[in-house]
Formats: C-alpha cells, sequence, structure tokens
C-alpha cells in the first residue's frame, strides 16, 4: 500500500511545468515549500514519514487537476498553523492574504468533529463543511488531504480504517462529486470500499481483473473500428478504453443489478473538438452499430448538477458484445475529471496572479450554494430549484463551541441565540458571553468563525424579554416566549388557586367537594374552560370572579344536592388554655383558618361579634391593614394541643409521597389532608399537617428540603 517512490519538490514543481512555466508562480511554490518545510522540521507522521512528505503529497496531487499556484502554496503550507507554530498573520506577511485565508480555512474545517450516525447527520455536516468554506479551494485542498490520509490509512488500527472510510465516503465523496472532481471522487471511494468492506472490494477486483483479460481484445478491435470510421469521415479524435470503478460496480451490484446487467465495466471514450462534432460522431456509430434501445443519454443538452456533460450510448459491437460509448468535447472531459477546478487557466494570463477566470467566479458563487448533494435524488430543475431557495452563504455564518463543534447560525444572529442552539436550558440561564476570549454584550452580532462561550447561572430567574428585540433565530424567540408565558401560566394557577379557596372559605364550602363536584364541571363547561388549570387562570389572571363561579355553584337549579356548608371550627375544649389573653378570662378563642398560626408564630387576637376572639398570625393579610377589634394575645408557655398549618412542597417529580409520609412520620407530624399539583415545570403538593410548635414545624420542613427531589418548601398564608 505504501507509495514507492517518495515525491520530492524537484518532483512537484517539474508536474506544475507541464501545465504552467509562469516563473512568479514557480517562485511563490517553492518559496511555501521550504517556509512548510522549516515549520515541519523533525515533525514525523504516524507512518514514519518526515512530516513535509504530507504536504508536498497534497500538493503534488492538486497538479493532477491543475491547480492554481496559490491552491498548490496553500496546500503546501495547509498544516503550519494547526500542526506548528505558524499563525494566520505570519503567512499574510510572508505570503499574501488569499494564501493565508485557504490556510486558514482548512484549520478551521480540520477542527470539525464529524460523524455520520445517519443520512440527517452526514448531509448536515456537508453542509457545514461547504458553508465554512469561503473559497472553494479550500474544499478541493482538504479532498486532496483526505486522499492522501487514505493512501496512508493502513497504518490505523481496523477500528479508526473504517470510522474514516465511512466519514470519507458518506460526507467528502459527495462533495467531491458536487465539485464534479472524479478524478479525486472516484480514488476516495475505492479506498473506503478497501477498508469499509475488504472482502468485497477484493472480489470485485479480481472479477474485474479477470474480465479485462478476457475483454481486451474485444476492446481493442472495438477501438480501432471507430476510429477508423471516425477518420473515413475527416473526424479529428482522440479515442481510449475506460474502465469502471470498483466502487461504482459495487454501488450497482448493491442496487440489484447483475454482473450480466452491467454493461458499461468496460467503454470506448471518444473526444472531440467541437459539441456538433459529437453527434455527428454519435450518428456515425449508430450508423454502423446497432443501439440498446433506452441505453442513449444526452448529457450534453441536459447536463449534471456538477457540471458533466457527455453522450451516453451502448451499442452491439461486431462480435455481439454490447460495448458503452462516450462522447464529449475536449472541454467536456476536463470538467467530467476535474469539476470545477477545470476553470482553472494559464493561457489567457500572463500574471500568475489572475490564474482564475471570470468563468470560475461565476461557478464558484454557484458551487457554495451547493448544499444538497444527493444527485439520485435531485434532478437538474431541482436543483436549480433549490439553489435559489436555499443560498447558503448570502444567509447563513458558521461558529464554534469551545469544543470545536460547529453551529450553523443566520447572519445576524447574537449569542443569545447561540445558547438556545446548544440548549434551551442554557439560553434560559445565560447571563454573559465570551467571543474569541473577549467578552461581549448578549446582542453582539457574531461572524463565521467565532468561538463563543455563554456564561450561565443556575439561579437566573430566566431570560430577559428584551432579548426579543435582538434575537435572530425563530428558536431563540420562541424559547423566550414560551418561558414568560410558562412562567405567567403558573403564577395564574397559583394565585387562581388561593383566591378561589378564600373565597369558598369565606362562603363556608368546603373546597374538596366543589372542585370534584359535577355542578363545578359544567360551570367550566359552560365558560369553555377544558380543565380545572383554565379556571384557575382566569381567576388569577381576574378574566373571571370567583364570586360569579360560586354565585352558580349555589343556583338551586344548578344543584341536584346542596353543596356542603362547612359548620364555624369551634373547639370542644376551646383553645383558652393555651392562648392568653391580656386581661380577659374565661373567653371563647378560635384559630383563624386563613393564615393557620401555631405555638411560637407571634399573634395578634380579633375580636368577632358573637364568637369570641380569633387568633391570627401578626403579619396575616386578613388584619395587617386595620387597628380596629385587635387585643394583645400571646402563646402560654406549654401549650398542650396541635394545630394546624398548611406547605406548598416543590418536586421535581412526583415519586416523593413515601419520603414525605416517612419524614412526617420521624418527626412526630401528623398529615390532614395532602393535594397533588402537576403543573408543566414542575410537580408540588399542597399538604395540611397538624404540629406542636414553629421549631418542630421548621425542622420539619429543612428534613423534607434535604430531599434530592425536593426543590423548595414553602408556608401557607391563604
Amino acid at each position: 500500500m505504501k507509495n514507492k517512490k517518495k515525491i520530492t519538490i524537484n518532483d512537484l514543481i517539474n508536474k506544475i511545468k507541464e501545465y504552467n512555466n509562469n516563473e512568479n508562480d514557480i517562485k511563490l511554490i517553492e518559496k511555501a515549500y521550504w517556509f512548510a518545510y522549516k515549520k515541519h522540521l523533525n515533525q514525523k507522521r504516524i507512518t514514519g514519514d518526515d512530516y513535509i512528505e504530507h504536504p508536498l503529497e497534497v500538493a503534488y496531487i492538486l497538479t493532477d487537476i491543475n491547480a492554481d499556484a496559490t491552491c498548490l502554496a496553500a496546500a503546501l503550507l495547509h498544516d503550519t498553523i494547526e500542526d506548528s507554530d505558524g499563525t494566520y498573520e505570519e503567512l499574510k506577511e510572508n505570503f499574501n492574504v488569499d494564501i493565508a485565508k485557504l490556510v486558514l480555512g482548512i484549520t478551521q474545517i480540520n477542527k470539525l468533529h464529524f460523524h455520520s450516525d445517519s443520512e440527517q447527520a452526514a448531509t448536515y455536516q456537508r453542509k457545514i463543511l461547504v458553508g465554512l468554506s469561503e473559497d472553494v479551494r479550500v474544499l478541493i485542498i482538504k479532498l486532496a488531504d483526505r486522499l492522501h490520509n487514505m493512501r496512508t490509512l493502513y497504518v490505523l488500527s481496523d477500528e479508526k480504517q473504517k470510522a474514516k472510510a465511512k466519514e470519507t465516503l458518506e460526507i467528502l465523496t459527495p462533495v467531491a462529486h458536487r465539485l464534479g472532481i472524479n478524478k479525486i471522487k472516484s480514488e476516495l471511494e475505492d479506498l473506503s470500499l478497501r477498508y469499509l468492506k475488504p472482502d468485497v472490494y477484493n472480489d470485485i477486483a479480481e472479477k474485474l481483473n479477470n474480465m479485462k483479460k478476457e475483454k481486451d481484445d474485444n476492446v481493442g478491435s472495438m477501438l480501432v473500428e471507430v476510429s477508423n470510421l471516425l477518420n473515413k469521415h475527416h473526424i479529428k479524435h482522440e479515442i481510449k478504453g475506460r474502465t469502471k470503478s470498483v466502487y461504482s460496480i459495487y454501488n450497482k451490484l448493491n442496487k440489484g443489478k447483475k454482473w450480466s446487467q452491467i454493461y458499461d465495466i468496460f467503454a470506448l471514450r471518444v473526444l472531440v473538438n467541437t459539441e456538433e462534432e459529437c453527434y455527428q460522431v454519435l450518428g456515425l456509430i449508430h450508423s454502423k452499430y446497432k443501439p440498446v434501445p433506452g441505453r442513449f443519454k444526452d448529457y450534453i443538452a441536459m447536463p449534471k448538477t456538477n457540471m458533466y456533460q457527455s453522450l451516453h450510448t451502448t451499442v452491439i459491437g461486431s462480435n455481439g458484445e454490447l460495448f458503452e460509448i462516450q462522447i464529449r468535447t475536449y472541454d467536456m472531459n476536463k470538467i467530467a475529471e476535474y469539476g470545477i477546478a477545470s476553470h482553472w487557466s494559464y493561457k489567457e494570463h500572463s500574471d500568475g496572479s489572475k490564474a482564475i477566470k471570470d468563468n470560475m467566479e461565476k461557478k464558484l458563487s454557484i458551487f457554495r450554494s451547493i448544499i444538497e448533494l444527493n444527485e439520485e435524488s435531485t434532478s437538474s430543475e431541482e436543483f436549480i430549484s433549490s439553489i435559489k431557495k436555499d443560498v447558503l452563504p448570502e444567509d447563513s455564518i458558521f461558529v464554534y463551541t469551545p469544543k470545536g463543534d460547529v453551529i450553523e447560525l443566520p447572519k445576524g444572529a447574537t449569542p443569545v441565540d447561540f445558547a438556545y442552539k446548544v440548549h434551551s436550558e442554557v439560553g434560559n440561564k445565560t447571563i454573559g458571553a465570551i467571543v474569541n476570549d473577549i467578552i461581549v454584550p448578549l446582542d453582539y452580532k457574531l461572524m463565521t468563525g467565532d468561538v463563543i462561550k455563554i456564561n450561565t447561572n443556575k439561579s437566573s430567574k430566566g431570560p430577559n424579554l428584551d432579548w426579543l428585540n435582538f434575537v435572530a433565530t425563530a428558536t431563540a424567540k420562541n424559547h423566550i416566549k414560551a418561558y414568560y408565558n410558562r412562567t405567567s401560566k403558573d403564577e395564574n394557577i397559583t394565585k387562581g388557586i388561593e383566591i378561589f379557596e378564600k373565597e369558598l372559605r369565606k362562603n363556608n364550602l368546603a373546597i374538596n367537594e366543589v372542585t370534584a363536584s359535577k355542578e363545578l364541571e359544567n360551570i367550566m363547561e359552560n365558560h369553555k374552560y377544558n380543565n380545572i388549570d383554565e379556571l384557575y387562570i382566569a381567576i388569577g389572571s381576574g378574566k373571571i370572579s370567583p364570586q360569579t363561579i360560586i354565585r352558580e355553584l349555589t343556583k338551586p337549579e344548578n344543584n341536584e344536592k346542596p353543596l356542603l356548608k362547612l359548620q364555624p371550627h369551634i373547639d370542644k375544649n376551646n383553645y383558652k388554655n393555651d392562648i392568653l389573653v391580656e386581661g380577659l378570662e374565661d373567653i371563647k378563642v378560635n384559630i383563624s383558618n386563613c393564615c393557620n398560626p401555631i405555638p411560637e408564630d407571634k399573634i395578634i387576637g380579633y375580636v368577632t361579634k358573637g364568637k369570641g376572639i380569633t387568633i391570627h398570625r401578626s403579619n396575616c393579610h386578613n388584619i395587617i391593614n386595620t387597628n380596629q377589634r385587635l387585643i394583645n394575645v400571646k402563646w402560654s408557655p406549654n401549650p398542650t394541643k396541635k394545630y394546624k398549618t398548611k406547605l406548598i412542597i416543590y418536586a421535581t417529580n412526583d415519586n416523593n409521597l413515601v419520603d414525605i409520609v416517612t419524614i412526617s412520620a420521624s418527626n412526630n407530624i401528623i398529615i390532614e389532608a395532602l393535594n397533588t399539583i402537576n403543573k408543566n415545570s414542575y410537580k408540588a403538593y399542597n399538604i395540611t399537617i397538624l404540629v406542636n410548635n414553629l421549631e418542630q414545624l421548621n425542622k420539619y420542613i429543612v428534613s423534607l428540603e434535604n430531599l434530592p427531589t425536593i426543590t423548595k418548601v414553602e408556608r401557607r398564608i391563604n
């Protein structure tokens, strides 16, 4: 598998001179070689070869497609930034901006972590690869770089060989195909198949060699016959035999064809000067040899999407064998072999710095838009349409995560867009951004090649609504809006529950009975509320008053049976032994249901008409704004009863009930009632408990909050 002969700089220069003798170009390439030689001095590849041999081989591969001097210089320098101490500024200073940009482009795409777990993933990564390459020559150098690496793939482990071959076949060869560089594409495909399916590759190669020995005479005879026919009609031409690649044969066999059904394993290729002569040659061949129906294709009138043009026909030869004949001009043949690279030209430019024709520049702008890389499913018409719809370079940028992963964003995108592209929670918790090691504002406009680090804070209250004024992606906008819609919804549900339950208590209605009643279901249906949460949202947001619902609930015609009325809570033993009233003895004392005070809470008494004194917590919202009828009270030093209080327990999931019950029992807490609240963003429990005092309650709350699935515990005041 190893190359028998190592390429030298002299070999490279001699090969270049076959198509470019420009003195300045040769000097530029030599200068690039010696610069790279010094940068890679004493470096070795895994093969054990001097590192400089790799860029030399890459440049040599590119001479097969007549690459221009700038591209060849960049090929020699392509690893100097990534694998030596070379810098972009250094390259710009020693050479020029174009070469420096090409090397930087190669360095950037070499950072990509390719993986092709699915066709969708492969397509997306081909899109990124093309998108990051501002100059198509970056892609061409990358393909040559991969080709040399594939030629030396034998040094890697079997696992790495297969991974690299799969990546090459699914991500890079389609790019070579779209660029039309058949010379590189075919070798990449064959090498990939050799490592992915060695048995299949060797079987096809062996059969191909055996067939070639059998067919050589027949192909030679047919070649002479066709050549004599064209000479007879004074058509200048060149004719040669062509053998189908191993991978192309594998592809056809894999699609269900048999060997006997592959007619173009061996073909003749006829090259002429003009398009008119192509059709003339076709007519002469059809007049002498019978064409096979359905086997004629006119790719001149209808070129392939990668600019390939040729006439294909299959005819029955003099000996009865089938032969495919391809007819094209010399220019068409260049495009077939080199694709877009065929537009490098040195004949019309004495100055090597203008090596690329205007025609190529036009082609580049088209190829920058080539993202859909599946020829089989894309006709010429669909291809042109897709270019118009998805012009990538004008609309997209490609930026890096600190780990080297690439994120595609629209132009005008900001660090906030980037954060939401990574993950919705990263976006929601974003507090700052660092771009290329510099702190930037969150509305900073990102550019291709930027490396972005997002600073987050778990305690962040969420995204800022002002972000909607500058984010560019629908993803970011939707997540920000969804966050606030969700937050507003949850807040309104909680608020609605509190308001509704408070109003029910005022009307002495049993909460559990009301919320489970058929009457409430009918009322919600009449108001077009699909569930009780929607009712709570409406109450919490003020769209409907709780009094309206209660009036409808208590209408006689709406009730098959009267709703249960709560009797005023009067303890038989009263609470006067646990609560001391200033200056009074033997007076009826009740505990308020709105704030549920417990021993050690700061309390105040409220004198009610005919019901004695109701005890409230000092900060209860029902008495905090009044000075009338208030009386000083305090807890007895030794309260004798357990007292009711209410908590809301917030949790990450609903698998906490056993833990809550266990902790309650271990803390001598009695659970009187427990209801589960299921929300989109959290789980919660409304729990009513009986406790001895505040100290016991606080200890219980701490025990609950120590559970890993409990996020917060709040004491409720209704």
